[in-house]
């Protein structure tokens, strides 16, 4: 039987024969869940016990279906995380006046309304710098944007039963329900729950989406769709390519959506949302709610992607550096662990070709005598392949292919 430190699950008085209140149902449920183990999952100490067998304690979790809100929902201690998400001591976020520096870096804002040489020209600076800007005026309502964040909202905090039947890893059916893709792979889980859909070239039956999110993310992923092709535009225009350069290499055609979900974390100085790493295709469109924490590392310092309402985040990948011959700047970014009792939500796009066994590398026109290519070039089916082998945490593919 899995033993649990007091306090994990409320438990009655020994001093008093009154009869304890009864539990909500997904209370009961997700604690005959987890007290169906064999094995001990542990909570309270930061150095891991001689015994410890932390691949054990991941399947037991994950086995669990509870992800990191059904722990929190069954009872979960406000002092204490279980161990499996402490990351090692040199790799926690630094106390807050580190990460939250008062900078002359920031993320820019680029209005779409401004003349289109104006758009341009501020896209490919923030993109050959920062990497990331935030858009406004981008034609998508207000309206869509939180019906889409409210949707991802409404299902993680439905009952714990009713999320435990969508709860998989499989990509299958193109949607799972999980804790951490990268939850086998990694060093130390981070806090948070993802929905995540592949949303074309061949997106999913609707009746395997959550029905609670279904119309959401289907209409998000239209409105990406719309979006991304101006984004490409923009930012072929920017090298100084045709402005269907991008969208001709099928950019735009494989795009996978995550609906990240980032509950209360009790210890939030020892555990992120999501580890730092950059993303691995062209472009990501990320909208999310008001509640911030994810940072964008420049330089040596981490800047926050302050929320502003009706922006959509912009970052760039992997491959689009790599096919911009490095004009453009793929960094870093990374989610803290959320101290607060409202939830962080979040719903990223990744923008990918569809192109699996075409050659990919940096756009002839954008290399030169003067300017040779920095990469050498490779299909993308090799790229994802080994993108997948590796665990998220400071994950990049650039330095590969490097030439």
């Amino acid at each position: 039987m899995l033993s649990l430190p007091t306090g994990f699950f409320p438990i009655s008085s020994s001093k008093t024969t009154a009869t304890p209140p009864p539990q909500p149902q997904s209370k009961n449920l997700a604690k005959r869940t987890i007290m169906s183990s064999s094995s001990s999952l542990t909570l309270t100490s930061d150095q891991p016990p001689q015994d410890y067998d932390r691949l054990k304690e991941v399947k037991q979790f994950d086995d669990s279906k509870l992800g990191v809100k059904g722990l929190l929902d069954s009872g979960l201690s406000t002092t204490s995380i279980p161990l499996i998400f402490h990351h090692p001591p040199g790799a926690r976020p630094n106390p807050p006046s580190q990460t939250r520096p008062t900078t002359s870096h920031s993320v820019p804002i680029v209005d779409l309304s401004a003349p289109r040489p104006t758009v341009v020209d501020q896209i490919y600076r923030a993109s050959s710098t920062v990497g990331f800007f935030q858009i406004t005026n981008h034609g998508v309502p207000l309206h869509v944007i939180q019906r889409t964040v409210n949707a991802v909202k409404a299902f993680n905090e439905l009952p714990t039963e009713s999320k435990m039947a969508h709860y998989h890893r499989g990509m299958n059916r193109g949607v799972s329900f999980s804790t951490n893709v990268d939850l086998y792979q990694s060093k130390a889980a981070s806090w948070r729950d993802t929905i995540q859909m592949r949303a074309a070239p061949v997106p999913p039956n609707p009746s395997d989406i959550p029905e609670v999110v279904r119309e959401e993310l289907l209409e998000w992923n239209e409105e990406v769709e719309r979006l991304g092709e101006k984004l490409l535009g923009f930012l072929s225009e920017g090298l100084g390519v045709n402005e269907g350069r991008l969208k001709e290499m099928t950019c735009l055609e494989g795009r996978t959506m995550a609906a990240h979900y980032y509950p209360y974390c009790p210890q939030p100085d020892l555990t992120y949302g999501l580890t730092s790493h950059t993303d691995p295709g062209v472009v990501t469109v990320l909208v999310q709610n008001e509640v911030g924490g994810l940072q964008v590392k420049c330089g040596e310092e981490w800047v926050d992607v302050e929320p502003v309402e009706g922006a959509i985040v912009i970052n760039i990948g992997d491959i689009l550096q790599i096919i911009s011959n490095d004009e453009y700047k793929s960094v870093e970014h990374r989610v803290l662990a959320n101290p607060l009792q409202e939830p962080r939500v979040s719903v990223a796009v990744f923008c990918n070709p569809s192109n699996r066994d075409g050659l990919f590398g940096p756009l002839p026109e954008l290399v030169s005598q003067g300017k040779p290519a920095h990469y050498r070039q490779f299909t993308l089916s090799d790229y994802m392949q080994r993108f997948f082998k590796k665990e998220l945490d400071g994950k990049t593919l650039t330095n590969y292919y490097r030439l």
